[in-house]
Order: structure tokens, then sequence, then C-alpha cells
């Protein structure tokens, strides 16, 4: 829970304002770097594809971004929380739109926010500039005219449209309700329902559920004045639909005795304890208002132990979410040129994500939801967010049902091979980071950071606290300062501030420098000197870990990385197995995230350290359920002509002979061991041919150094960076490069907690 709504608003307004301003930008697709290639792009070369398209329209999808390419539109009428606010307003939420499109299936989108609030000219403004795009995606369109605006452009356009405030909450709850169904072993057909909201989501899914085999006569809606009934004059075309003919019903307290299920589409609060109770054996509750659910989970479980509940809340199980189903929709129905996205593709998508929950969850997606064994049942009746195979599933379905009605212009011949192009579709460079901090939320931590005087730490822990990835943050440092770094910079943060300098932590200073001094004191330590060292926040914090007090410890922001490990090696030290530790970057880009390592300690590794960081780094790959696929570098390719080359072809083969299922190979450039293709062409009896390296060892410090810090330095937008990742110390205790960014520090800390849950497990 976001405890400053004041600071978060800033943040959230800084955000969307850096340059450049906005969520989304145009970024070319082909070379553009000499004449020839302007050329090509433009005149003349352009007139090519012009009369190919001109002889022959679906030509169009060929040479033109139209069949990646989406509109979301709206006119701002009804954005979700905030109400008609109009079409530049909403124009954020729409580039919000935009994003998940693009991180989940790879589908490009311009957004079009039309100020008209007319139908009919809203309409003809959509119809106008629809040749642009592969689909239309309606968006935050009030009720009735969405559903009127939906119709016409379906029936007058030729490329899908979907308006995913009716149909994408229909979808993921109609697969949501299939699954409870059968769980709790009812009948779909005889249940009786309760619907609390006649808006245009409430309308939809109440239609999917009706196709999905709920008796019409059994269903009782309400709206914001009571029950539809067929003596109301109020009532418009789509709330008729449901209305009933009986006058014994009046309130909602009413007909929720002895209901199946209840779907909430409405407002908070509202379902009552009382209303839960009087409820059927096994109750099923759809409570999907938010931010504020119908009824509390906790209290829905507590009051209903029977009842499977869900909500559109991600701190919740059964989260309806409709990014299941939007982006997965739109890639399907885009991949075979459809004409509509039509009810027998959207109940494919309403089986598929179904289905997807009755499978064996990968361990990746235990691993996010810090669960040991996610499995279908109450609290898994539809599939998480973060699970990747829902673009191999619901994509696929879409595209067959398109296929199977008619309406695809471009059938899927190879499935197998289009299975392959979804995945490469995915936004990789954010995958993993959404992960792990979905990760650490679900089991916090006590962190202590020892640079607590700097402001981009106090920051960092702000950012982490209102996330849920620390449990406690900790800093220290000299206690007035930190404070007024806090009031200076009207930050609202928790915290601890330990000051090891203060006379109050006189007797936890001596306790720690006993502990030190009768560890180190035949390597030439004194007492005093001891005392002296844990007065230094480095030393401080180290300890708080070494003795349990914290669960890991954050350094390096204000000094050298050499001078920072330095007291992390005194006083947590290595594991026993580990010889020497090692540093690891992880860089997240668009072909994946890339493990570097060494990066930070060894200077000129030896045979066995560098088998041995290799193996360390597989470690923490396969923690993220990734297999390990590790590329030896070297500056020449298979060859053993110098020290170098040499040292790490006799680590290569050390490693076939000792580990011979380790997808390891070398000596390796770097273009050869990103290029897959590449690598096949010329050295095909590779054991990376046909596996994307994704761990990179360095022969030496210097190489893999001077590679990580060039790319630093670089500041790509699309490469985020985490570390370095401390390999083999006994405890966590990770250390940044000296003035890392925010964005740095919070993602190193996130991995930090992540490190601390698996020693813990």
């Amino acid at each position: 829970m976001r405890k400053n709504i004041s600071s978060f608003r800033e943040e959230s307004l800084d955000y969307h304002s850096q340059f450049p301003p906005g969520k989304i930008q145009i970024t070319p697709t082909k070379k553009y770097s000499s004449q020839r290639d302007l050329s090509l792009a433009y005149s003349p070369g352009v007139a090519e594809p012009c009369k190919e398209i001109a002889r022959s329209a679906n030509e169009v999808y060929k040479y033109t971004s139209k069949g990646n390419l989406v509109a979301v539109i709206t006119n701002g009428t009804a954005v979700l929380g905030l109400g008609d606010i109009g079409a530049l307003a909403s124009k954020p939420v729409m580039e919000g739109k935009a994003l998940l499109f693009k991180i989940f299936s790879g589908i490009d989108v311009f957004d079009i926010e039309i100020d008209e609030s007319d139908p009919d000219k809203f309409i003809d403004a959509v119809k106008a500039i629809a040749p642009t795009f592969g689909g239309i995606n309606l968006e935050d369109i009030k009720a009735p005219e969405a559903f009127e605006i939906e119709r016409r452009l379906k029936s007058e356009l030729n490329i899908p449209v979907m308006h995913d405030d009716q149909h994408g909450t229909a979808i993921i709850s109609g697969a949501a309700l299939i699954n409870a169904i059968n769980y709790v072993e009812k009948n779909i057909h005889h249940i009786k329902m309760v619907v609390n909201g006649a808006g245009a989501a409430a309308i939809s899914c109440t239609r999917t559920y009706k196709q999905l085999g709920v008796n019409p006569k059994n269903i009782l809606m309400f709206d914001s004045k009571g029950l539809l009934h067929t003596s109301r004059k109020d009532l418009n075309k789509e709330k008729k639909e449901f209305a009933v003919n009986t006058s014994s019903i009046q309130k909602l307290e009413q007909a929720i005795q002895n209901a199946d299920v209840f779907i909430g589409l409405s407002i908070g609060g509202i379902l009552t304890p009382k209303m839960l109770k009087s409820m059927a054996k096994d109750p099923i509750v759809f409570a999907m208002a938010n931010p504020d659910p119908e009824i509390d989970y906790n209290l829905a479980v507590k009051i209903r132990p029977d009842v499977i509940i869900a909500t559109g809340r991600s701190d919740y199980p059964n989260q309806v979410n409709n990014v299941l189903g939007f982006p997965y929709i739109f890639r399907g129905a885009l991949d075979v040129h459809a004409r509509i996205i039509n009810d027998k593709m959207k109940l494919a998508a309403v089986h598929a994500i179904a289905s997807l929950a009755k499978e064996p969850v990968p361990e990746q997606v235990n691993i996010v939801y810090n669960k040991k064994n996610l499995s279908f049942g109450k609290e898994y009746i539809i599939p998480k967010p973060f699970d990747n195979r829902l673009i191999t599933r619901v994509a696929p379905a879409v595209a067959k049902a398109a296929m199977d009605s008619g309406v695809a212009r471009s059938p899927i011949l190879d499935w197998k091979i289009y299975q392959e192009k979804l995945l490469d579709r995915m936004g990789y460079e954010s995958k993993l980071l959404r992960m792990i901090q979905n990760r650490a939320r679900t089991n916090p931590k006590k962190i202590v950071f020892c640079d607590g005087i700097e402001y981009d730490i106090i920051k960092s822990v702000q950012i982490l606290n209102e996330e849920g990835i620390v449990s406690q943050a900790i800093v220290l440092g000299n206690e007035y300062r930190i404070k007024r770094l806090i009031d200076e910079n009207n930050l609202d943060v928790e915290l601890k501030i330990i000051d090891p300098e203060k006379e109050e932590n006189k007797k936890k200073i001596d306790f720690y420098a006993k502990i030190l001094w009768k560890r180190r004191n035949r390597k030439g330590l004194t007492l005093y000197d001891a005392k002296s060292r844990m007065r230094t926040p480095d030393h401080f914090g180290a300890m708080m870990v070494d003795q349990g007090e914290a669960d890991a410890v954050i350094t390096g922001y204000s000094r050298s990385f050499s001078l920072s490990l330095r007291p992390m090696l005194e006083v947590i030290g290595r594991a026993e197995s580990v010889h020497k530790i090692a540093g690891m970057i992880i860089l997240l880009t668009k072909r994946g995230p890339l493990f570097l390592a060494d990066t930070a300690v060894i200077p000129d590794p030896t045979i066995q350290e560098l088998a041995r960081i290799a193996l360390m780094a597989s470690n923490v790959v396969k923690a993220f359920d990734i297999e390990p696929h590790i590329a030896m570098l070297s500056f020449q390719n298979f060859s053993s002509s110098s020290k170098t080359s040499s040292k790490v072809s006799q680590t290569v083969a050390f490693l076939h002979k000792k580990y011979p299922n380790l997808i390891v190979d070398g000596e390796l450039q770097p273009d050869f061991a990103l290029n897959e293709f590449l690598l096949a062409s010329k050295f095909p009896f590779s054991k990376l041919v046909k596996k994307r390296a994704n761990i990179f060892i360095f022969p030496n410090l210097e190489s893999g150094n001077l590679t990580y810090k060039f790319i630093r330095g670089l500041g790509l937008g699309n490469v985020q960076t985490i570390g370095p990742v401390m390999l083999g110390m006994r405890k966590p205790a990770h250390v940044m490069q000296m003035q890392s960014n925010i964005e740095e520090i919070v993602n190193l800390t996130t991995l930090s907690v992540i490190d601390a849950q698996i020693r813990k497990n």
C-alpha cells in the first residue's frame, strides 16, 4: 500500500515527463545509415511495393507493418477509475495499453484519441483511418454507445475490432467460471447466477456466460437502480436482454440467497458477509471492482471457507486480469490476417486459458509467485499473468478458430514454427525483471544499506518499500544527515537508521568487534583495529547479516568496488565449498537476459577458477528456471595459439569431461557467441548450435569489466543492468558499482532479496 500519495504522484509525473515524454516511440525496423538505404526506404525504391499493393491489396501485409499494427482508440468517455475525462486526458492510459501490447505479444500500437462523443461521427473517423491498421482495440468508451460503435465497426470493416473493456473481462472471467464450476462439480446449465453491475463489461461478461451454458432464466442482473425487470421503463436495449419478469425480488439481498455464482462489476463492499453466508454450498464469487472488490478476499474466505473467489487485484489469488487475453487474442487474429474477431475466436481464447490452468505449472511460475507447487484448485482457477505459455496457447487457439470459421486470409501451415516465432516476439528485455520483482514481493526481506547518507539510496529505499520488496530497510550513517536528507527532499520513507559512531551503539560495536577479532587475530587484526572497523558502515552492515540481524547487505555506492568488497570478505567471507568468489552482471536485452562473469573480482583466473565461475553462474541461471547455455569467450574462435585461448580451450575440455550434460563451448569470439546463425554456418560442431548462449564467461577480469563498463557507459535505453551479483559469498552480500543510479540500486536489492529467499529455502 502506497502511503505517500503526493510523493507517488510526483514520481508518476516525473516518469511520464522524462525525455522523451510519454511511454512509446517509433523505431525504424530497416537499415537507414546509407544513401542507398534511404533510396530503398523512400524515393525511388518505395514505389515498387506501392505498385504491388495497388495490384493486390493483400500484399500490404507483406510490404508494410499493417499486419503487426493495432490502433488503441478511445474518446475518453469512460476511463477506468477516472470517468469521462475526454480524449486528450486519456492519452497516457492508451499509451499504457500500447506498452502492454508490445511487451506481452510484440504488437506495435498507435494510440488514437478521437475528440468526438457522437457515435456516428466517431465511427466515421475510425473507418477513415482503418486502412493503416491490422486491428482495432476500442478502449474506455461509455455504454451504451460502446455497444453500437463496436457492432457497426465490426460489420463495416474487414479487420479485427474488439472493445477490450467488454470482451477482455468476459473472456478471462469466462475461463475462471468454467474452471470454478468444474472444480465444485456443479452443472453450468443449472447454476443460479447474480450479476451486480450492468455496464458494458457486465453485459458482455454475461453474454459470454450464456454462450458457455448458463441458463438465461437463472440470471438476475442489477444496476444502480435495482433489479433489471420487464416493468422498468428506463432500460436500454442491452439491459432489456437481461430483464426478468418477476416482482418477488427487489433487492440484492433477496436475489443472492442460494445463488451459486456472484459476479461483481460494480462498487467495493456491496457484497456483505450476511449475503455471502446466504449463498449456496461452494459459492463462486467474482468480485471484480477495482481497486476495492465487492467483498474483501480475506473476509470472504474467513466467512465461507468453501468459497472460490476471484478479484481484479494482483495481491490475491485468481486475478481476473485482461492482460491474460487481449495481447494474445490480437496476436492470433493478426497472424492469420483475420477479417474479424468473432465469437468462435473469443470462445477459443476462453477455453485455451481455462485449459492452461489445468496443466502442470512450470517451475518458473512457481518461483515467481513463491509457491512450492501451484496446481489447479480453489486458489488457481486461471493462469498467472507471468506464465510464458499464454502466448503459445491462446494465440494459436484464436488463429485456429479464425481459420476454422472462415475469417482468416493467411492460414498458418506449420504450427511448430509459428510457436517458435511467438516466443521470439515477447518483450524479453523486461520479462526477467518483472519476474524477479514479483518473486521478491512474495517474501520480502530485511536489507541493510551501508551508504545511508546518499540521496539515491534513500530514494531507492522509498521505492522498495512502496513496491513491497523489502520488509524492513536499515540504513547506516550519520542520523542527523540522513534525517535532513529526507526532510530536504520531502521523502516519505519507512526505515531504521543506525549510526555506528553513536555512543548508544558502543555495546553492539564491542560485541561485533570481538567476533571479528576472534576470526582474524591470527591474520594480524588487533581488538582495537576490530573496534575501529566496526564503526564503519561496511563492516557493521556485513556483521548484521553475519549475525542474522538482517537478510542481506548492499554497499558500494560511494567507494570503489575493491574497497567496498574487502569488508564483506573479512566479515562474511566465501562459502565453504567456494575457492574464490566472483562477480556477475545481468544484462536485460531484447534477446533475453545475458549473464556476464567474472566482471568484478578475479584478475586472471586459472583453468579451474574459470570452470568454477561458469558453474556458479549456471547455478544462478538455473534458479530462474532458465537452462544455462555457456559461451567461454576469447579473442579467437576454436584456436589455442595464444596463452589466453589455450586457457579457455582447456577449461572447455575440462567441463565437457566433468559435466557432459552442461551446454558449454568455446573458445568463442563474442559476435559468434551472440549470433547462433553465424556460429552454425562456421562451426556446426559447436554445442551452442541451435542454442542461444545466455552465459558469457570472460578469460580475465580486464575483458569482462571493460565490456560491461562500455555497455553501461553507452546508456542504451533498451538494456538494463543488474549487478554485480556476488557469486560464492557465504551469506547475501552485494557490492554495486560506484555511483549506481536508482534503478540499478533497486534492481540489485531486488535480486538480493531473492538471494536471501533461496538461501532460507
